[in-house]
């Protein structure tokens, strides 16, 4: 289990974002979480200089469906990077399971198929209150996080060929 706060960053270590442009696609299952993963997304991208029109924002339905989504915005949107931002939440079936591995195994094959990182922001948890905990909570925002890891991704796709580090 997370101990620390995931919402604390330091801005000198992070990029400049304002040159970057960002896709996020939320899913509509358990709103209440994802919205907060996404504001906390979108107020950290613009937080490192990114400007709300280079932040393309999408919904869809569940987290099985992120990657569908995440595939049609690389297809579509020229975006530097992706934060597919979802929540599947432990009930009595193997439902969790099957939608965790489906997800998961998708983004990573759009990592290694397309040169535009997608970040994942699909909390899996054994209660709501531990997502809760983890999109605005008593642990910070996963939502930040991943913003972070976006735009140090996006600055990496973004590297000149001939250099051998990106050096914030």
């Amino acid at each position: 289990m997370a101990t620390t706060n995931l919402s604390v960053y330091d801005k000198a270590t992070i990029p400049n974002a304002k040159s970057f442009r960002f896709g996020i696609v939320v899913s509509e299952w358990n709103p209440e979480i994802t919205g907060n993963l996404k504001k906390g997304a979108i107020e950290t991208l613009i937080d490192c200089g990114a400007t709300k029109e280079n932040i393309i924002s999408w919904d869809v339905p569940g987290s099985f469906e992120l990657v569908y989504g995440c595939k049609k915005m690389i297809a579509s949107q020229q975006v530097d990077a992706i934060i597919a931002i979802g929540n599947v939440i432990q009930g009595e079936t193997k439902h969790f399971d099957f939608v965790c591995e489906g997800v998961t195994q998708g983004i990573v094959d759009l990592n290694v198929k397309y040169d535009v990182p997608v970040i994942f922001c699909v909390l899996t948890d054994n209660t709501k209150q531990q997502s809760l905990d983890r999109s605005g909570g008593k642990l910070g925002n996963k939502g930040t996080e991943c913003a972070v890891a976006a735009i140090k991704m996006a600055a990496l796709k973004n590297i000149d060929a001939s250099s051998e580090s990106i050096g914030y």
